[in-house]
């Protein structure tokens, strides 16, 4: 489907007109249906595109739509964000109700013990105090509350598809124009640094989505009642990951600091393709390849982009295959509710083919695992099942393999210890796998992998692949996975908020090796792809502020739902303390409060739904085997905590409510009390290093010493000149003024500084007003001088 058909099917109702005007930016290159469409036309000659046809199509595509698009996305996610307040603030009434219910009637009922139930059945307003929402209220409340985040969310998701499919119009419009036009124009590089400048396709939704998911949960605890809570409580989430991945980029300059980083606090695992008995330190480090399967119409990409449930397969080994690897083939599927399912099974190279047409259905390894297992056993029913699912899911969806991914990866973890995982991948290449253009294939069509890089074991950088067929991704990946219920070390949260790493999250090899390759093929682009050709370096104190601003944002979004998830007093000391866990986006029925997931009796996780081969444990599995993250499905949007955005912190007493409410009537300090004017650690007697009045000293000196300098020139000066020489004796006049000003000017400070010093102050010493004006001083009184010298003797 061609991208303007895709557009206009995508397009919202309400926001239709809002939309990137694709049709618009064709006519102005002249690339609309009714012009011819081959690019090897000749074009008439009063059709010659000039350089007023690009400016004009340069300020409509980045001066009219660019801005179009931001200025409309920018408004809807602040109106977006309004009516979330707005609904947070509908809820304070409520909760605050059942707060001031509940001491009402803790209060009448100790009344009725002491009067004899004389106020039994007190409206609760004999005290003078406000009146709140009757329960008939609350509810209604409620109701209309949860009609409008219903809005919202399905807004939210509106926006996100409305900034994702105008993101790849633009990109679609500048290639095609650098490709009709770009001889002499490129229009890519200038759109590239306005998409940054303007980054609506980069918009992190979590904080919103956080608030709402409070909010829901907030709203099914009043309604449906506490035997609904308990139960929404004390559900798990089957399925769900252990860990938490953070993904980031890291630039080539920067890649022996973070290995070094990590090398303090982790070992390298030594990958050995042997068994780990053998234990071989001089092993490198693997290099991996992946074979990712797709269909000619990229079904399986675009449910991935999209963000729905999203399946994925793919074959992978380590090493040469000429050595004859264990090949793995995966399928995995990412379902909605971020629960993931994934089957797995080994073979050998040559049962590949035949596998994938359907024709070799594994019958010699079920034999010889019925055979160690029993042919009733849970292993070999598991192992079929997968064989089955694996087939019927290439089948169905037509797959054939489409891209190859290899890189070499370098893994750390603490052998028996696997709370932190991380893994570094370098040299990254993307290969065309595909038979897709029958007239010129990269594959042979009768083939499952491409040959020529295999019969010929080339590495990277594959100079032989033509160009078109390969991407080489220019940074390194870093990938942090941290156990759920381990608590995060310091030193990897200074990785992970240094300026040495750029965030990725969401990152996935399959989805940017299609998106470089086969953007022909595809309507939707992800948000990074115009990051890469970026420069990611960041300075040190930026890289910090962007943190602290991120992290305040947190706190803010805390403060703005922190008092709906504590008002109700009936959750016992376990769930008080346990983490809120929100949904994803469209799952508004999901966001609940779950536990994490048990663990068996072997120590092993018992929430994985994928069904594995028993196999001979080796050193390869332990280390360069980890699976990536971004095809296991869970993946957490942010680093900024151990267990990532999406969860609640709960730091602060249960008692304590953050609402704006109760901050607003808060009780202020006793009578007494005053706030301090100044820190403790500022009292007692000042106490500076020494080095630090020398240093001012020696400064002030200079200054003195310059003065006396231009004193001296000015009295010589004024002393050599005759009784006639009025010239000599202004200008000796002028340096003494000089000299007089330098050494107040030394003076003057030399006393701010010590008054700093001894205020442990922490302002800047610079002061370049002084410097400056003694130079510019004497530059003005030397090229006088030199004039006037010149005009008297011009004058004899």
């Amino acid at each position: 489907m061609r991208f303007g058909r895709t557009l206009q099917v995508s397009a919202y109702g309400p926001w239709r007109d809002k939309y990137i005007d694709y049709a618009k930016l064709k006519k102005l290159l002249r690339d609309d249906d009714s012009a011819p469409s081959s690019p090897s036309t000749a074009e008439p000659a009063n059709d010659k595109w000039t350089d007023e046809d690009e400016s004009r199509f340069v300020d409509e595509l980045v001066n009219v739509q660019l801005e179009k698009v931001h200025a409309f996305h920018k408004e809807t996610l602040g109106k977006l964000r309004d009516r979330t307040a707005k609904c947070e603030a509908r809820l304070d009434t409520v909760a605050v109700a059942g707060v001031q219910g509940q001491a009402q009637a803790t209060a009448g009922a100790d009344d009725n013990r002491e009067s004899g139930g004389a106020n039994a059945n007190g409206d609760g307003n004999d005290n003078g105090k406000k009146s709140v929402p009757s329960e008939q209220e609350q509810k209604s409340i409620l109701k209309e509350v949860l009609s409008e985040l219903d809005n919202i969310t399905e807004e939210t998701k509106e926006l996100e598809k409305y900034s994702r499919i105008n993101y790849t119009g633009f990109l679609k419009a500048a290639k095609k124009h650098d490709r009709k036009r770009g001889a002499s124009y490129r229009v890519r590089p200038l759109l590239q640094v306005r998409l940054a400048a303007l980054p609506f396709n980069k918009e992190d939704y979590s904080p919103l989505l956080y608030r709402l998911s409070a909010m829901y949960s907030f709203i099914r605890q009043h309604l449906d009642g506490a035997e609904a809570r308990h139960a929404s409580m004390s559900e798990t989430k089957e399925g769900q990951d252990e860990y938490v991945s953070h993904k980031f980029w890291v630039h080539p300059e920067n890649l022996l600091e973070v290995k070094t980083l990590i090398l303090r606090r982790l070992p390298v695992l030594v990958y050995n393709p042997q068994t780990s008995k053998i234990v071989e330190g001089s092993q490198p480090d693997p290099s991996i390849t992946s074979i990712y399967f797709d269909n000619p119409a990229f079904s399986l990409y675009s449910r991935k982009v999209d963000h729905g449930e999203a399946s994925s397969l793919r074959l992978r080994w380590y090493g040469q295959l000429n050595s004859r690897p264990e090949i793995w083939i995966e399928k995995k599927t990412v379902k909605e509710d971020d629960t993931s399912s994934e089957s797995r099974i080994t073979t050998k190279d040559k049962y590949v083919q035949r596998f994938i047409r359907g024709e070799y259905n594994m019958e010699k390894q079920i034999q010889k695992l019925s055979d160690r297992a029993g042919a009733d056993s849970e292993d070999v029913k598991s192992y079929k099942a997968s064989v089955e699912e694996i087939q019927s899911f290439i089948k169905d969806q037509n797959l054939q393999p489409v891209l190859r991914a290899n890189y070499t990866r370098t893994a750390f973890q603490i052998p028996g210890d696997d709370r932190v995982r991380i893994s570094l991948d370098t040299d990254l290449a993307f290969i065309r796998e595909d038979a897709l253009d029958d007239s010129r294939p990269c594959r042979d069509p009768d083939a499952w992998h491409r040959t020529d890089i295999d019969n010929n074991e080339l590495e990277y950088p594959f100079s032989s692949i033509r160009k078109g067929e390969i991407n080489r991704f220019p940074f390194a990946l870093l990938e942090i996975k941290v156990r759920r219920s381990g608590k995060q070390s310091p030193w990897i949260e200074e990785v992970m908020h240094s300026h040495l790493v750029k965030e990725a999250p969401r990152f996935s090899k399959f989805v940017h090796g299609v998106a470089e390759l086969f953007e022909d093929y595809v309507n939707t682009f992800p948000f990074w792809l115009s990051m890469v050709e970026t420069d990611i370096r960041r300075d040190p104190r930026e890289a910090f502020e962007e943190e602290q601003a991120k992290k305040q944002k947190e706190r803010d979004d805390e403060f703005a739902v922190g008092s709906l998830l504590k008002s109700k007093p009936s959750f016992s000391p376990l769930q008080q303390g346990q983490k809120q866990v929100i949904s994803p986006a469209g799952s508004p029925a999901l966001a609940e409060q779950v536990k994490k997931s048990p663990r068996g009796p072997d120590g092993k996780s018992t929430d994985g739904l994928g069904t594995v081969a028993a196999t001979e444990q080796t050193q390869m599995n332990e280390t360069a085997e980890e699976p990536d993250e971004d095809e296991t499905g869970v993946t957490q949007p942010s680093t900024t905590s151990a267990a990532g955005r999406g969860r609640l912190k709960t730091l602060l007493p249960s008692s304590f409510s953050t609402s704006k409410y109760a901050r607003s009537r808060r009780t202020p300090l006793p009578p007494g009390v005053t706030k301090p004017d100044h820190w403790i650690k500022d009292a007692g007697p000042v106490k500076v290093e020494a080095k630090v009045w020398l240093a001012n000293q020696r400064t002030f000196i200079k200054w003195q010493h310059v003065a006396i300098l231009l004193a001296s020139l000015s009295v010589g000066l004024y002393n050599a000149a005759g009784q006639d020489n009025t010239v000599a004796r202004a200008l000796a006049v002028v340096y003494t003024a000089l000299a007089v000003l330098t050494a107040a000017w030394g003076y003057g400070i030399y006393m701010w500084r010590c008054a700093l010093i001894e205020r442990r102050s922490g302002k800047d010493f610079d002061a370049v007003l002084g410097p400056v004006g003694v130079c510019l001083g004497l530059v003005v009184a030397l090229v006088l001088n030199f004039a006037f010298k010149v005009r008297s003797t011009r004058s004899v």
